[in-house]
C-alpha cells in the first residue's frame, strides 16, 4: 500500500514551502486594490456613456 499522505511526507514538504515576504504580500495587496478600482472606475463610465447614449436616441426615462 502507498503511503502518499504520511505525517513525515507532510512535513517534508511543509518545510519545502516558500512563504512570501511581507513586502511582497503589502505590494500585491496594493496591486488588487488599484486594479479593482480602476476597473471599478471604467466600468461605471461605461454605463454612464451607455445611459447617455441611450437617452440621446430616446429610450430610457
Amino acid at each position: 500500500m502507498d503511503r502518499t499522505f504520511s505525517f513525515s511526507g507532510i512535513q517534508k514538504e511543509v518545510k519545502r514551502i516558500r512563504w512570501p515576504k511581507p513586502a511582497d504580500t503589502m505590494r500585491s495587496t496594493v496591486e488588487v486594490i488599484v486594479y479593482t478600482g480602476f476597473f471599478a472606475l471604467f466600468f461605471v463610465l461605461c454605463d454612464f456613456l451607455v445611459t447617455f447614449l441611450l437617452r440621446m436616441i430616446g429610450i430610457g426615462a
